[in-house]
């Protein structure tokens, strides 16, 4: 499952858009691509990349693209495309048929505004946020009966989107009301019935960014400690949301946007992936719940941000396109075993490892090497929320609450099975 979620915080209420949206078994792709013209015109391009070796089909129509044109990548190959026209948003969809695109009318929207949501589990449903002065419209805009359909109406403005299930059935959104903004569930078995998930404090505002259906495991943004941070908490767990300091790069755009999977209600076994901008280009991040720092790598020439999967088997694959190679998949077997010493030091963060060259083939392999990097210093003294630091020498998930949980209890239904998550509350406020 992924997710785009920008570090500024003048993005934080509207994500900047992916520049390649995956289906949702990873089949397929799709994204707005330039012509090589004067003009340097947009059109629709298909990615198919479940196949031995990953190419481009054009899914030009008659006339360009506007550069505000969304994509949905369905996983029977087709391609859903939102376009705004007038006071209102056309819903169709491409397919390549031959030479040419074939494109079908869906229906249309009217609305201020229309942002697709992360492709629904399954990959044959299609859903967008319309918001509105007081509320947010959610609508079924391919897969229902008979074209776009209004599924539900929330209160305040929504943004976001993160599915917390393999069904498509619940559907986390952020929802700003009364100045505030929390995030909110959405059970779309019962008539999109509204509960609370996230809320840290309540003067917060708290984000979900990603979340693993296996495990459990939920990356948040929140400034209940003071300021945005990343954090982390465990679906229907009640031990609070964790902000490790390692996750806190001032230096850097720190964007979670992949979480391994498969890892059934072993939360702190999951590792996420990360993109990393800053001053010295892009690399790419790799942390566990248990470990005390951001692992580093470098990532492919010309990574696609916002986009990247992590397979099953323990691959990460990065789309990338360069002048030499149009469409190209980097697949980067990323170690995950304890950092290993430098020669010569005895200790694994004081020193950078040698870098591999980077991929530049269409469908490339590489095994990274990792660049330790020294852990943060930890918070300031005073009376902030609890934060993970180097120090934390006991096991990551540990509460000061009365009767911690070590772990997820293993009697526990899995938790894609669960229909009313507990909500995420107050992280603890005095320091250890």
């Amino acid at each position: 499952m992924t997710i785009c979620a920008g570090e500024d915080a003048s993005a934080l209420d509207s994500p900047p858009r992916a520049a390649l949206t995956l289906a949702a078994d990873g089949s397929y792709a799709a994204r707005l691509a330039r012509h090589d013209d004067a003009a340097g015109s947009w059109y629709p391009e298909r990615w198919t990349i479940s196949g031995p070796e990953p190419y481009a089909v054009p899914l030009a129509g008659s006339q360009p693209e506007e550069p505000d044109s969304a994509l949905l990548p369905l996983a029977d190959g087709r391609v859903v495309i939102v376009r705004r026209v007038a006071d209102r948003f056309t819903v169709s969809l491409l397919s390549p048929t031959g030479p040419g695109t074939q494109e079908v009318l869906v229906g249309a929207v009217a609305a201020r505004a229309l942002s697709l949501l992360p492709p629904a589990p399954g990959g044959t449903l299609g859903y967008a946020l319309a918001p509105g002065a007081e509320s947010t419209a959610l609508w079924r805009v391919h897969g229902g009966t008979g074209g776009p359909e209004r599924v539900a109406v929330v209160p305040g403005r929504c943004t976001g989107g993160v599915w917390l299930d393999h069904e498509g059935r619940l559907l986390a959104v952020d929802r700003e009301a009364a100045g505030r903004t929390k995030t909110v569930l959405l059970d779309l078995a019962r008539d999109a019935e509204i509960s609370p998930l996230l809320q840290i404090t309540e003067e917060s505002d708290d984000r979900l960014l990603l979340a693993d259906p296996d495990s459990g495991l939920l990356l948040v943004r929140s400034d209940a400690p003071g300021h945005d941070r990343l954090g982390w908490g465990v679906l229907g767990s009640s031990l609070p949301v964790r902000f490790p300091e390692c996750l806190r790069a001032p230096d850097m755009a720190v964007t979670p946007f992949a979480i391994q999977p498969g890892r059934a209600l072993l939360p702190e076994s999951c590792a996420v992936a990360f993109r990393l901008d800053g001053p010295a280009g892009t690399r790419l991040g790799v942390w566990r719940p248990p470990e005390r720092q951001l692992r580093q790598f470098p990532a492919p020439e010309g990574w696609l941000a916002g986009s990247g999967r992590w397979t099953p088997d323990g691959e990460l694959l990065l789309p990338y396109t360069t002048a030499a190679v149009s469409c190209g998949v980097a697949r980067m077997a990323v170690p995950l075993g304890p950092l290993e010493p430098v020669a010569g030091t005895g200790d694994p963060r004081t020193e950078e490892a040698p870098e591999a060259a980077v991929p530049t083939g269409g469908v490339a392999d590489a095994k990274l090497p990792e660049v330790a990097v020294p852990p943060d210093p930890g918070p300031p003294d005073g009376g902030e929320i609890v934060l993970e630091t180097g120090d934390d020498i006991a096991d990551s998930t540990a509460s000061p609450q009365p009767k911690p949980l070590d772990a997820e209890p293993l009697d526990l239904p899995p938790h894609p099975r669960m229909c009313r998550p507990v909500p995420l509350q107050q992280a603890p406020l005095a320091a250890r």
